[in-house]
């Protein structure tokens, strides 16, 4: 019985994701092209369209599509200057917002990700946990949003960031997904979206499980 309800629930976790992506489309699509046209002009040494690997449901990898941020400034041996040096003030703005990411729509109507959900990591990031906690983690979709995104200015290390995702498919229900869902809203509204000061630092291999 048990299972039945948790499949009634996933089913109804799929229908509005989907309703929703192409309710959001409306807007995301002419924002999200804005802004790509206007980074092209203020950087266009890269494409404004990030592309990067990342795993997905059950460990399957693919290829997660964001608005950039960041130029592509290197030194004098060819090297990406350090993030800051790259975050520019146009970044910062569509970071702000999350803006950048909007193209992950795509993704849900893919069936590659969902609206709530543990957050796409790289593989090198999957390090910190356990092969039964990549396991239980990977059980759900990816999420644009989730439990550790509203709870990013509380997580200090990559270890911390994927407890808050392992916490959230441990205990996962549709209330729990309204719960994330307006969180999200909120922090949305107030454009308050944790700067790099205060997330978790990049992943120190120390934290290897």
């Amino acid at each position: 019985m048990a299972t039945k309800r948790v499949l009634q629930e996933r089913t109804i976790k799929r229908v509005f994701d989907v309703s929703f992506a192409l309710l959001a489309s409306t807007v995301a699509m002419p924002v999200s092209g804005l802004c790509l046209i206007v980074i092209k002009v203020v950087s266009p040494e890269a494409p404004a369209l990030f592309r990067q690997e990342r795993v997905g449901y059950r460990g399957e990898p693919f290829i997660m599509l964001k608005i950039r941020t960041m130029t592509d400034e290197r030194d004098e041996d060819g090297n990406l200057l350090p993030d800051e040096e790259r975050l520019k003030s146009w970044g910062r703005v569509i970071r702000k917002l999350s803006i950048d990411e909007l193209p992950q729509i795509v993704h849900i109507l893919k069936g590659q990700m969902s609206w709530i959900g543990p957050r796409p990591l790289l593989a090198e990031e999957m390090n910190v946990m356990t092969k039964e906690e990549q396991e239980l983690r990977q059980s759900m979709l990816p999420g644009i949003t989730g439990w550790e995104a509203v709870n990013e200015d509380k997580s200090d290390s990559r270890r911390r960031m994927a407890e808050f995702d392992l916490e959230y498919v441990r205990n996962w229900s549709l209330r729990l997904d309204a719960k994330i869902f307006f969180l999200t809203v909120a922090k949305l509204f107030r454009a308050d979206r944790s700067d790099e000061a205060h997330r978790a630092p990049k992943l120190n291999k120390q934290e290897y499980v």
